[in-house]
């Protein structure tokens, strides 16, 4: 809902996340990559190029790639972290994990991790450094402001009734294009935008940051 989000095609950004794991290779860092767990951890997945090295995901990420592939859509090879072998050298490795494992004491096991971060939120200047990683790659499960006008304008409405996000500044927009927008109000008003992102995986009654068994 903001000007600033407008989203390169996929395949650029999935082609410096495979890049960024062979440069931690490289340099014997383990690649641990962030993304919610429900949706956008199976995107990081089928993005991935298995042909540089082993894929692992966390217990909480594995359980619902499972799910997917009860469903028969196709992801890359990926094991549980525990099922790694002894004396694993992780530093070949990915590890797709959710956000809320970064900074756990799970993340010991791996030795010198590197951390990257996947989510729109990477658009904005300080994200990555507020959520203490070393790399941010954007990608969104939303559509971006050149495709929400887009839509907007596809629909022929003259009304327009606006919720959930940056409620403002897309009810000026409008009014300033001529529509007759409003806010709706939710029970999100006054929530940031990244805490109504986080919100799905964190009302997840279970916690996630520890692996399973």
């Amino acid at each position: 809902g903001l000007p600033i989000y407008r989203w390169r095609p996929q395949e650029e950004v999935f082609g410096e996340i495979n890049a960024w794991w062979r440069q931690n290779q490289a340099a014997g860092r383990t690649s641990l990559l962030l993304g919610y767990a429900l949706g956008k951890a199976q995107r990081l997945l089928a993005g991935l190029d298995p042909g540089i090295g082993p894929i692992y995901a966390h217990g909480a990420v594995q359980r619902l790639n499972e799910d997917y592939r009860a469903q028969g859509i196709a992801l890359p090879e990926a094991k549980r972290v525990s099922e790694a072998p002894d004396k694993m050298d992780w530093s070949q490795a990915m590890i797709v994990a959710p956000p809320s494992a970064n900074g756990t004491p799970w993340l010991r096991r791996f030795g010198d991790v590197a951390t990257g971060f996947a989510s729109g939120w990477m658009q904005i200047r300080g994200a990555r450094r507020r959520r203490a990683i070393d790399r941010g790659f954007v990608i969104s499960d939303h559509v971006d402001w050149p495709a929400l006008t887009a839509t907007i304008r596809a629909t022929g409405a003259e009304r327009i009734w606006v919720t959930h996000g940056a409620v403002g500044p897309v009810v000026r927009w409008l009014n300033e294009q001529g529509y007759e927008a409003s806010a709706i109000p939710t029970e999100f008003e006054g929530e940031t935008d990244e805490a109504i992102e986080d919100l799905p995986e964190e009302s997840a009654a279970q916690p996630v940051a520890a692996e399973e068994p």
